[in-house]
């Protein structure tokens, strides 16, 4: 469940101080994170659309999360992919309703837990950069308040990534994107060679770098790449 009522000012903050470590990934992580943190959403995925049009998962709450994200871009079909489409948000209040529709798609989501959706935009001067993709455990709709809120988060962390970047027709943000998409591999092997090592899930591993990188205020991936090259040695 949310909580009360966010300040919003200090969850916008959030994000921006995100973006100001100049590290995408970072700054998806958190959007993911505060979305599902200030509305009653459960989990949450984050897809973004490359250069050449293509699909990645680049965040998510949890392993099982980014099993049903992965699901819909096998398949080509699910609210992330309509929502990238159409530009629109997208909210599915009880995925029993789509089965026929994405069989695929339904049934893993069924299958960690999940009975409802939200996909929202996140845009740039009516491009569709990817989107945020929330999930429920209950059948039901969002509030119009979660929904605009998130809203509102997307569209402030793009502003805030771009606030970081000179983007002259879109090179410097799929630069980025390319360089997030190196980064969450090794965050990846980072987070298998720790689950193993401390006898953890993935999730937790997850969270064990994201401490030490919030802790020691370093990116993402440079604590994950002394992960590896710890454990290589």
């Amino acid at each position: 469940m949310p909580a009360s009522q966010p300040d919003l000012g200090d969850v916008l903050r959030g994000l921006a101080g995100d973006a100001a470590t100049d590290d995408l990934l970072d700054t998806l992580n958190g959007l993911v994170q505060t979305s599902t943190a200030y509305t009653s959403a459960s989990e949450g995925g984050i897809v973004l659309v490359d250069a050449d049009g293509g699909l990645h998962v680049m965040a998510s709450t949890s392993a099982r999360t980014a099993d049903v994200e992965e699901a819909q871009l096998g398949t080509r079909e699910g609210p992330c992919i309509d929502c990238v489409a159409t530009g629109e948000a997208l909210e599915v209040a009880d995925l029993a309703e789509k089965r026929a529709e994405w069989p695929t798609f339904t049934r893993v989501a069924e299958e960690r837990g999940f009975r409802a959706v939200l996909a929202t935009p996140m845009r740039l001067r009516g491009r569709t950069l990817g989107t945020v993709c929330l999930f429920s455990k209950e059948p039901g709709h969002l509030s119009d308040r979660d929904a605009a809120l998130v809203q509102t988060l997307a569209d402030a962390a793009i502003l805030s990534i771009l606030q970081q970047q000179e983007i002259a027709e879109g090179r410097a943000l799929n630069e980025q994107l390319q360089h997030a998409l190196d980064s969450r591999v090794v965050i990846e092997q980072a987070k298998g060679f720790l689950a193993q090592r401390l006898g953890v899930s993935m999730d937790e591993a997850f969270t064990v770098l994201r401490r030490q990188a919030r802790t020691t205020q370093r990116r993402l991936q440079d604590v994950a790449r002394q992960v590896i090259e710890t454990g290589a040695r």
